[in-house]
């Protein structure tokens, strides 16, 4: 299909000019033309660049592109192996950060809950990033961490009481520690994110909310992958995902 036939699904499907992000949605380098084969993955790491180029692909789809707000400008270091490798072999990036963790369907906090068996209800906090549902079954904190642990391939970090009922379940995917208090104000009785801060932890014990931290990665890996097999089955291009380790 032609690169900008891409975009142009993507940008309908994602819809990012609804959000206030740190780094620009879209296409971030411009490659060849027509696209017969696309890469996903969670990061445009080098080790990810690479490994698209020698599976073919004419482009790439991210979650976490190359240029953020705030960042040193100068293409230099690593920024500049990696933009030499795109531009070297005509390689498309596509980047897609906040709309990518908020779709419905496709997105990471979507594709994180099905993966946990937790249905969303209901949204919270800013730009409704949050996601938050009910267990079918009560379950102890521990029980639910090792539910998580069983769909991440991961141990979480819980911190909290692990014996405690846990029925609300609220979460964020990546680093979004910073919904803890939105997600108490909602109701829930345990929240996961993918990272922790030092105060996180003070919350979790004087709140009583258990929380759990399960990997910035970990809980992103599968929104960029969904939307990658939607547009692959929908224009009948061919996909490849491809996921490079990040303990993080």
């Amino acid at each position: 299909m032609d690169a900008k036939d891409l975009l142009a699904a993507l940008e309908v499907m994602l819809e990012p000019a609804k959000f206030r992000d740190y780094c620009p949605n879209g296409l971030q380098v411009e490659g060849k033309p027509v696209v017969q084969r696309l890469v996903t993955g969670v990061t445009a790491s080098l080790a990810l660049v690479e490994a698209a180029v020698a599976a073919g692909a004419d482009a790439l789809l991210v979650h976490h592109g190359l240029f953020w707000k705030g960042d040193d400008m100068r293409i230099i270091g690593p920024r500049r192996r990696r933009l030499g490798m795109l531009l070297g072999n005509d390689l498309n990036l596509y980047a897609y950060h906040l709309p990518l963790d908020a779709h419905a369907e496709l997105g990471n906090n979507a594709q994180l809950g099905r993966r946990l068996g937790v249905a969303a209800e209901t949204r919270f906090g800013d730009q409704d990033l949050g996601f938050a549902g009910t267990l079918a079954v009560p379950a102890s904190a521990g029980e639910f961490a090792a539910v998580v642990e069983r769909a991440l391939d991961r141990p979480p970090l819980l911190v909290g009481d692990a014996a405690r009922q846990v029925r609300r379940i609220g979460w964020c995917s990546g680093g979004a520690q910073g919904y803890f208090e939105a997600a108490i104000a909602a109701g829930c009785d345990l929240f996961l994110s993918g990272e922790i801060s030092e105060q996180t932890t003070h919350l979790a014990r004087e709140s009583g909310v258990t929380y759990l931290a399960a990997g910035h990665h970990a809980t992103e890996r599968y929104g960029v992958a969904a939307v990658g097999a939607h547009i692959s089955a929908r224009f009948g291009i061919e996909h490849l995902h491809i996921d490079i380790d990040n303990p993080a």
